[in-house]
C-alpha cells in the first residue's frame, strides 16, 4: 500500500475514532441528561400527589357534607346569636346540648340551610327541639397553637390530634386561639367576622376584641382578635417576646370573659403549657360562680421546662390578688421566692394534670431535677396524670398512602419491596443494597446530633446511607416505606413522631446512640408505665444497632414476626392517648 493511500487510511481512522468519542460523550450526557429527567418527573409526581391530596382534602371540606364541620359551624352560629343578643344564655345552652344528642342527625338536617340569616337558622334551631343530651363531654381547649393553622411543636399535633379523636368518640370539641397576624387561613373553613365585639378586664379597664370563627378538621375554633393591644399577635413569631407574659395572660381573660359572654357552659376548660395556665387561677378566683359551677380545669404540659417566672404584681394586669396568690402553697416560684411561677399556678390550680411523654413515669417525672416542680408535683401528684402522643393514622396508613408507589399492610408486605426500590432510585442507592438506614432529623437542631452521628459511623460503615437533615412531607412517607430500621435521635418523639410512624410502616425503630439505647432501662413496668412505652422496651429500646442489622439477615422470621406484630398496634390519637384523656375527664367531673 502506497504512503499516501497509508496516510489518508490512517486518517480515516482518527476521524472514526473521534467521532466514536463523540458519540459516547454525547450518549452519557444524554443517559445523564435522561436521568435528571427521571428524578424531576418522580419528585414532580411525588409534589403532584401532594397537591391532589391537599385538592381533595380541600374540596371534602367545600362540599361541607362532614357532620363534624356541619356540627362546628353551628355551634359558632349559635355563639354569634348569644353575642348579638338575638338569644339568652339559657337558650344557646340548651341548642348545644340539642347538637350533641346522638339520637339526633344534625348533618342531614341542617346542612342544606347553613346559609340561612341568624334570624331564620334560630327558627329551624326551635323546631328542631325535645331531644335528649347523650354523654358525651364538652371540651373548650385554650391554646396558642393548633395544626395546621398555627404550628409551632407538638402542641399544634396534639391539640388537633386529640380533637379530632374525642370527636370521633362522641365528644363536642371546640377550640379558642389568639388571631395571630401569622394564622395559615387557608385550612380555616367558613372564617368570618362575629357582627358583636365583646370586652375584656385588662389593666384596669375594659378593652374591645374582635371574634372571628371558623371550622379546622370539623372542629369549631374561635380566634381572638385584641383591639387596643392589637400588637400583641400581629408580630412574625408567636413566642419569644419580652412581654409574652402580658400577650397570653391577655388572651387567658379575654376567652374566660367570652365563654361567659356566649354562654358557654363546657364540661372542661383544657388549657395548655404556661402560656394559658394563668387560666386557672382566673377561673376559679373571678369565673367560677358566673354560669360556670359545672366546669372543671384540665391543664396539659408539653415540657415542664418552660415556666415563665415574674413579678408578683403582673398578676393584677389580669385582675388577680398579687398577694394573695404570692404563696408557697399557690404561685411563688419554689426557688426564686420573690417571684411567681405561671406553670405553677396551671399545676395548683388544675382538677387533673397531663404530662406527655411516651417513655416515663410519674415517679420519674416528680424526681427529675431541671424543672425545679417537684415539690408542687409531690403535693399535686394524686392529679398527675402521663400520656403518651399519638399520630394520624389517617395520614399515616402505608395501606392507603397515596404518596407510595405500591401500598401493602401487615396481611400483605409486597408493596414494602417496591417502595424500597423507589426509595433506592429516587436518592442513587444501590438497588441491589438489601437494607437502607436512615436518619430522619428534621429542619431544626436535635440536641446530641454530633455524638449520635459518631455513634453511626463507628456502628455502620456502608455506602447504602443516606442522611436526611431536612424534612419533606413527601419524602417522609417514602422513607418510612422503603425502610428496614428507622434511626430515633429519641423515643420521646412528639413533633416528627418517627417511632410511632416507623412502626406503623414497618421499619425497626432504633436509637441512635448507646446512651440513649441505655435509657430504656429506666422504664420502670409499674403501674404508672404507660402501653407504648412497654411495648417499646420489650421490643425495642434495648436493641443496639448491630444486633438489628444481624437479625435482618440472618433471622428474617424473627423480624418479620416483629415487625408486623409492630404493624398491627394502635399507637394513634385514637388509642391509649385518648382513653387516658376520657378517664381523666370523667374523674375530675365526679369531683
Amino acid at each position: 500500500m502506497r504512503s499516501g493511500e497509508l496516510e489518508e487510511k490512517g486518517t480515516d481512522i482518527w476521524k472514526l475514532f473521534r467521532e466514536a468519542q463523540q458519540n459516547i460523550l454525547y450518549l452519557n450526557k444524554q443517559r445523564i441528561m435522561a436521568k435528571e429527567e427521571l428524578d424531576r418527573v418522580k419528585r414532580e409526581k411525588i409534589s403532584l400527589l401532594d397537591r391532589i391530596e391537599q385538592l381533595e382534602r380541600t374540596k371534602l371540606i367545600n362540599t361541607r357534607k362532614d357532620k363534624f364541620s356541619i356540627s362546628a359551624e353551628l355551634l359558632l352560629r349559635i355563639d354569634a346569636m348569644v353575642l348579638t343578643s338575638l338569644i339568652g344564655s339559657k337558650e344557646a345552652s340548651e341548642f348545644r346540648r340539642l347538637i350533641m344528642d346522638s339520637n339526633v342527625s344534625i348533618a342531614d338536617y341542617f346542612s342544606e340551610i347553613m346559609h340561612k340569616q341568624d334570624t331564620e337558622l334560630l327558627v329551624e334551631l326551635r323546631h328542631f327541639s325535645g331531644k335528649s343530651r347523650k354523654s358525651g363531654y364538652h371540651v373548650i381547649h385554650v391554646c396558642t397553637e393548633m395544626a395546621p393553622v398555627v404550628s409551632v411543636g407538638s402542641l399544634a399535633l396534639y391539640v388537633t390530634g386529640l380533637s379530632r379523636a374525642l370527636q370521633r368518640k362522641g365528644h363536642l370539641v371546640e377550640v379558642i386561639l389568639p388571631k395571630y397576624a401569622s394564622l395559615n387561613l387557608n385550612e380555616v373553613h367558613g372564617l368570618r367576622e362575629v357582627d358583636a365585639e365583646f370586652h375584656s378586664y385588662f389593666n384596669g379597664q375594659l378593652h374591645g376584641n374582635r371574634i372571628w370563627t371558623g371550622v379546622v378538621y370539623g372542629i369549631g375554633v374561635t380566634f381572638i382578635e385584641p383591639l387596643y393591644y392589637s400588637s400583641f399577635f400581629s408580630r412574625e413569631n408567636i413566642y419569644g417576646y419580652s412581654n409574652d407574659f402580658e400577650r397570653f395572660s391577655y388572651f387567658s381573660r379575654a376567652s374566660l370573659d367570652y365563654i361567659v359572654k356566649a354562654g358557654k357552659q363546657p364540661d372542661v376548660l383544657h388549657i395548655h403549657n404556661w402560656e394559658t395556665s394563668i387560666v386557672g387561677p382566673l377561673f376559679w378566683d373571678v369565673f367560677v360562680n358566673q354560669g360556670l359551677e359545672g366546669t372543671r380545669i384540665m391543664l396539659t404540659c408539653q415540657s415542664l421546662e418552660s415556666q415563665c417566672v415574674e413579678q408578683p404584681e403582673k398578676l393584677a394586669l389580669c385582675g388577680l390578688d398579687p398577694h394573695g396568690l404570692h404563696r408557697s402553697d399557690r404561685l411563688q416560684d419554689n426557688h426564686k421566692s420573690h417571684l411567681v411561677n405561671v406553670l405553677k399556678a396551671g399545676v395548683v390550680y388544675s382538677n387533673k394534670v397531663i404530662i406527655m411523654s411516651s417513655m416515663q413515669t410519674k415517679g420519674q417525672i416528680i424526681n427529675a431535677t431541671i424543672h425545679g416542680l417537684e415539690p408542687t408535683l409531690t403535693i399535686h401528684k394524686d392529679k398527675l396524670v402521663v400520656a403518651p402522643p399519638g399520630f394520624d393514622s389517617s395520614a399515616w396508613d402505608p395501606s392507603v398512602d397515596k404518596f407510595l408507589p405500591q401500598n401493602y399492610s401487615a396481611d400483605n408486605m409486597k408493596g414494602k419491596s417496591a417502595c424500597k426500590v423507589s426509595l433506592q432510585q429516587h436518592l442513587g442507592l444501590q438497588e441491589q443494597a438489601s437494607i437502607i438506614l436512615f436518619v430522619f432529623m428534621g429542619s431544626g437542631q436535635t440536641p446530641g446530633l454530633n455524638t449520635a452521628m459518631e455513634y453511626f459511623e463507628e456502628e455502620l460503615k456502608d455506602e447504602n446511607t443516606r442522611f436526611l437533615n431536612k424534612y419533606d412531607e413527601a419524602l417522609a412517607h417514602l422513607v418510612l416505606a422503603g425502610s428496614d430500621i428507622m434511626l430515633c435521635p429519641s423515643f420521646d418523639d412528639t413533633v416528627l413522631q418517627v417511632p410511632l410512624k416507623a412502626m406503623r410502616y414497618g421499619a425497626m425503630p432504633i436509637l441512635l446512640n448507646s446512651t440513649d439505647r441505655k435509657s430504656g432501662h429506666f422504664v420502670d413496668r409499674d403501674l404508672e408505665g404507660s402501653k407504648f412505652s412497654g411495648y417499646v422496651k420489650d421490643n425495642f429500646t434495648n436493641i443496639p444497632l448491630s444486633q438489628a442489622i444481624d437479625e435482618l439477615k440472618n433471622n428474617p422470621s424473627k423480624w418479620d414476626k416483629k415487625i408486623v406484630d409492630a404493624m398491627t398496634k394502635d399507637f394513634s390519637w385514637d388509642a391509649e392517648c385518648c382513653d387516658i384523656h376520657i378517664s381523666a375527664y370523667a374523674a375530675i367531673k365526679n369531683l
